[in-house]
Formats: structure tokens, C-alpha cells, sequence
């Protein structure tokens, strides 16, 4: 449907989205699911904010307060908060990046002052930390941080190398004493039977 002077447009939001309207470049309103008419070229719909629950993966590199280089993956689970869609919209344009930043953040401040074991031990504590430091930075901008979770501390290959030696020596220094220890078992004598005597005692009369 139109005129000389402009249309009516339809626009179809589904329904794990929430529509932003403009009207003259100006904010106007939200859309949530379902058909939106808009009156072009006076209004349109300006963008789309996913409502689904998100995840990012975010690789990072440091070291541990034992110099060895380990490899951190941090997985991410975030959703925008329907109240505050104009923020998740208006005020940030990537919420990958900032989740990006403060990740790098707290890894390469938390992870140098532990041992790589003590980094191991502590993957929970580092994901806690990264929850606490996003969360109200990330509602500032109308997102919820729902969870974050160290997924892979991996160290360097030379170092998983030679930790894989070391265990496999240990295995190997465990299962020889288990067979020295089964060797003296079998080694023990057995005692000898005692012998019957067989000599017969005659009393004579």
C-alpha cells in the first residue's frame, strides 16, 4: 500500500528478536513478534536484537607464575535484557569485543600469580572472577552475563610432553615395585610337612 509521497512497509519479527523503530532517524519504539507496518521513507525498522541465550568462546594466551605459557578458552553465555533492548542497541556495538576485553582482562591478571597446578585447581575461581567483572559492566549496556566457564587450560606442547614423561615414568616405577613386591611373595619357602613316624613300639610280655 502507498502514495505519491510514500508506502507502507511490513516487516516480520520473529519471535527470538526484538525490532527497533525509527522515525526520521529517531528512536520511536520497540516491535516484538509478529508483523510490524512502517511508514517509509518516514520510519523504519532501524535493527534486530537476538533475545536468544548467546555464547562466545574467547581463546587466551599467558603464564603462569611458573613461566610456562598455557592456552585458556573461556566460554561465555549471555542474553540481552528485554527492558533494556535500547541500551543492548543503541550504547554498544559489539558485545563480543567488550566481553572479549574484560575476559583478557582478569586471565592475564589471575593466571600469572598462580603455579600452572594451582591454575588447574583453580579454573572455578578464574570463571567466578570473570562473571563478577562482566556482570555489571555488561548490564550497564543491557545484557546479562548468565555464566562463564574456563573450558581448556592447555600448556604449552614441551610441557605436556614432558609431563606426560614424568607420569609415564612414575606408572612405569609403580608397576615394577608391584611386581618385585608380587616376585618376593612367590620366593617364600613353604613350610615342610612334618613327618609321621612309622615306628612301631612292641612291648614284650
Amino acid at each position: 500500500m502507498g502514495s505519491a509521497n510514500g508506502c507502507l512497509c511490513c516487516n516480520c519479527v520473529q519471535t527470538s528478536e526484538i525490532a527497533v523503530k525509527e522515525r526520521f532517524g529517531r528512536f520511536s519504539g520497540l516491535a516484538t513478534a509478529g508483523l510490524v507496518c512502517v511508514a517509509w521513507p518516514c520510519e523504519e525498522v532501524a535493527g534486530r536484537v537476538s533475545t536468544r541465550v548467546q555464547q562466545l568462546d574467547v581463546p587466551c594466551e599467558t603464564k603462569t607464575k611458573d613461566n610456562v605459557f598455557v592456552s585458556v578458552v573461556v566460554s561465555v553465555q549471555y542474553q540481552v535484557i528485554h527492558d533494556k533492548v535500547y541500551d543492548a542497541h543503541y550504547r554498544l556495538t559489539s558485545p563480543e569485543s567488550q566481553i572479549q576485553s574484560y575476559v583478557f582482562d582478569v586471565v592475564r591478571s589471575k593466571i600469572p600469580r598462580l603455579d600452572l597446578d594451582e591454575s588447574f585447581e583453580d579454573k572455578e575461581q578464574v570463571a567466578l572472577d570473570i562473571k563478577q567483572s562482566l556482570g555489571p559492566v555488561m548490564e550497564q549496556y543491557g545484557y546479562r552475563i548468565l555464566q562463564a566457564l574456563v573450558t581448556d587450560l592447555t600448556p604449552d606442547i614441551k610441557v605436556r610432553d614432558a609431563m606426560n614423561a614424568i607420569n609415564e615414568a612414575k606408572r612405569l616405577k609403580e608397576a615394577a615395585q608391584e611386581r618385585a613386591e608380587a616376585d618376593k611373595i612367590l620366593q617364600v619357602p613353604k613350610p615342610s610337612p612334618k613327618p609321621i613316624d612309622l615306628t612301631l613300639t612292641l612291648t614284650l610280655a
